[in-house]
């Protein structure tokens, strides 16, 4: 009987997965915008790991990736058809069962059947079956997840949202101890943190975690915090921190907290609506903390809080502005492989 245990972000890793823009995905209208920032994101990653990518054309990508600077030897291409690219939500999540990894597929059906996603509901299992992750075992889960929606501190504890989770979009046959009791399986963990507040206006995933508070190591959150009263966000924020406060570890000892910057709102040049800019969607990888940028005065700040929080670690910005024009950043667009897996 398999014992699983999700392993943090900040657990070594062997890559990076991530899936490319191309011209049948929703990027179609800005890809001369949006590659830089994969190519800049590609350059990073193979300087410290492996870069798994799931592509509509091996050439072109690897012409990019050429152009950016990034290490080939670390770079493993695989094309695969996909709607979108936000590895983040249609990746394998990697356990270990007992110290070896083990892939999980879980449902993807477009932030609770928002968008059409077929092609990128069965990209890990394209993968698998194509031998991107050599002999790893692979089990399919009859549950509607997204690797953004969850967050652990390597010590029993999962973090999620109430809005995400239990919206009757995506698990409408299961109450909250029924899902409680899968990620309990899933991931090894013992104790589930929900809450009820958080929310970035053009978020389309219903309040994932990772775009509102996450774990730098296991004694300590950074997260979005609103510091303007006249801001649309600021009361529901402000219901999130003193959640957070009351929020404690597994010894009984509240979490050490540590706000993020609030950049200045911004919004779709063609269309007005806001964009979801969030501080909060890094990513962390050996050595390195990835850091969205969103060509804001709030940048510099931001990562001066995270370089705190990670001081054995560089902390290195990479502008995300064009990335939220789909409403996603940073972490969205990947998916850490732990160590073992490529």
């Amino acid at each position: 009987m398999p014992r699983f245990e999700l392993p943090p972000e900040w657990a070594p890793q062997s890559g990076v997965m991530i899936t490319w823009p191309h011209p049948e995905s929703d990027w179609r209208p800005w890809l001369g915008a949006v590659e830089p920032a994969y190519m800049a994101l590609a350059r990073h990653i193979t300087r410290r790991e492996k870069l798994l990518v799931s592509c509509h054309s091996a050439e072109h990508v690897a012409s990019r990736l050429r152009d950016a600077g990034a290490d080939p030897s670390r770079v493993l291409l695989r094309e695969i058809p996909s709607n979108d690219t936000w590895t983040r939500d249609y990746g394998p999540l990697t356990v270990l069962d007992r110290g070896r990894p083990h892939l999980l597929s879980f449902t993807f059906n477009g932030w609770g059947g928002k968008f059409a996603a077929p092609l990128d509901n069965l990209v890990t299992r394209r993968l698998h079956a194509g031998g991107a992750f050599g002999r790893l075992p692979l089990t399919t889960m009859d549950l509607v997840l997204e690797g953004g929606s969850i967050e652990v501190d390597g010590r029993g504890s999962l973090l999620t949202t109430e809005r995400c989770l239990l919206t009757p979009t995506r698990n409408p046959h299961l109450d909250r101890s029924e899902i409680e009791a899968q990620l309990r399986w899933a991931f090894g963990v013992t104790r589930i943190l929900w809450l009820r507040h958080g929310h970035l206006a053009g978020d389309d995933t219903d309040s994932h975690i990772d775009t509102l508070a996450r774990f730098c190591d296991p004694y300590t959150l950074a997260y979005v915090a609103c510091d303007d009263r006249t801001d649309e966000h600021f009361d529901d924020l402000r219901e999130m921190e003193a959640e957070l406060r009351l929020l404690q570890d597994p010894q009984g000892e509240p979490y050490r907290l540590v706000p993020l910057p609030w950049p200045a709102a911004k919004h779709d040049p063609e269309d007005g609506r806001r964009l979801a800019a969030s501080y909060a969607n890094f990513l962390i990888i050996n050595g390195a903390v990835l850091v969205p940028t969103y060509q804001d005065p709030a940048d510099d700040e931001a990562l001066r809080r995270l370089a705190a929080c990670f001081p054995d670690r560089a902390v290195i910005g990479i502008d995300s502005l064009p990335l939220i024009r789909q409403n996603g950043s940073l972490h969205c667009i990947t998916m850490q492989l732990p160590a073992g897996v490529v």
